[in-house]
């Protein structure tokens, strides 16, 4: 299975959401992983189209999680980002050439559309089953206690080039 980059992307900025107090402008959430701001803005949308973040309009707009992260999982993401397709999909080849297998023999999936079937929904309750506020927790257990709260202290300063208050 090959995930695409924007989900990694995507996860991030869902963690980081998790210790903002305020919007997080977009641009914010490029610099402070060191990523392409416009690519990172087609992450954030596709986010804001499956109702996992929001958009604040205005001088301190940007974005916030539209629930708690205990209720938004990895899967929630990685669907948002890459699409609810299953992995394999099964173009029933059993079916073509010199030894195909008569219709009346393929009345169910084969063992290779059943075996990668069952991998697809074993991994698809694997990503259900972690939230983002797990990821969150494990920041600072792999990180240090203090790891988000650095990252919140970091969102909530003055962004470089911004006028002071």
């Amino acid at each position: 299975m090959k995930l695409s980059g924007g989900v990694e992307w995507a996860l991030h900025c869902c963690v980081v959401l998790t210790a903002a107090d305020e919007p997080v402008p977009a641009a914010r959430l490029a610099e402070l992983h060191d990523v392409s701001g416009s690519y990172l803005a087609k992450q954030l949308q596709a986010l804001s189209r499956a109702d996992l973040v929001r958009s604040v309009q205005g001088k301190a707009g940007g974005y916030v999680l539209t629930r708690s992260p205990e209720l938004i999982t990895v899967l929630d993401v990685v669907t948002a980002i890459d699409g609810p397709q299953p992995a394999f999909v099964c173009t029933e080849i059993r079916k073509r050439g010199p030894l195909a297998a008569p219709e009346e023999a393929c009345t169910r999936p084969c063992p290779i559309s059943r075996a990668m079937s069952a991998a697809d929904a074993a991994w698809r309750a694997t990503l259900r089953a972690i939230t983002v506020a797990d990821l969150a927790a494990s920041v600072n257990d792999d990180y240090g206690p203090e790891t988000m709260a650095g990252i919140s202290t970091w969102l909530s300063a003055p962004a470089p080039g911004s006028p002071s208050l």
